[in-house]
């Protein structure tokens, strides 16, 4: 029987402490939505930005394949070190799935190079995320569409670079777009930005939302290719009397 993947969610878990309206909507935390939504195929464990270390220890990160991140409130308060340490894992062959506003995380804006910033609005309007790369294994089982009735609006112009695959392109209420799923590469590490889940709507509880998720962790597992060997080099054949490997 082959390893279950072992994913960890990580959450700033602060609204659902001090908001009674996101607490009424995820009473165990946003982590907690999420991490049941990915069902019994996966190994999963959960983080929080006030645990010792935000929960994120060497330990811990080694024996994780894929991280998953919801941050919005306190991105500041996660410290550098840790960035650090999750950065390191990522070119290592770490998957991070980075979902709604963890844009504006660290750690995604240390992958990306950019401000990673965005237009948005809160004025629960309908968001319809638009599938426009069909054949990807992230959009599995998925139609033409997801739909949700109330979501925040993000626009365009997102200031990212420039993905190496769309998969999901979302159309609001009020006009705008934004590219919703979008896929990178950095060093061994595979990454998904995923758009919805703003605190005060059930988004994670919608199973589209939740197939998504599930089909981007198997997406972003790490591979069993051996991580390249860097620095001086020796020849494979002589060259000007230098001897061959």
């Amino acid at each position: 029987m082959s390893q279950k993947l072992r994913v960890t969610v990580w959450n700033e878990f602060r609204h659902e402490q001090i908001n009674e309206k996101v607490r009424a909507i995820y009473p165990e935390g946003i982590h907690h939505a999420i991490g049941a939504g990915l069902g019994e195929d996966f190994e999963i464990s959960y983080a929080t930005l006030d645990e010792e270390e935000h929960g994120l220890t060497e330990e811990k990160l080694n024996h994780t394949d894929v991280l998953i991140w919801w941050g919005h409130k306190a991105h500041r308060e996660v410290t550098d070190v840790i960035v650090e340490r999750v950065h390191k894992r990522v070119l290592g062959g770490m998957g991070l799935i980075v979902l709604h506003s963890g844009h504006f995380s660290k750690i995604f804006m240390k992958l990306m190079g950019t401000t990673c910033n965005l237009k948005w609005r809160e004025a629960d309007e309908k968001e319809r995320l638009w599938v426009v790369s069909p054949g990807h294994p992230i959009v599995e089982g998925i139609g033409p569409y997801i739909e949700l009735e109330q979501e925040e609006m993000y626009g365009e112009h997102f200031d990212i670079p420039q993905p190496d695959e769309i998969i999901l392109l979302s159309w609001f209420e009020g006009g705008e777009v934004f590219r919703s799923g979008c896929t990178f590469h950095r060093g061994q590490g595979k990454i998904f930005y995923f758009r919805p889940g703003h605190e005060t709507y059930p988004t994670y509880y919608n199973e589209q939302v939740r197939r998504v998720i599930r089909n981007a962790a198997a997406w972003a597992a790490p591979t069993t290719r051996p991580v390249p060997v860097y620095g001086k080099s020796v020849p494979l054949e002589s060259i000007k009397g230098v001897q061959p490997q």
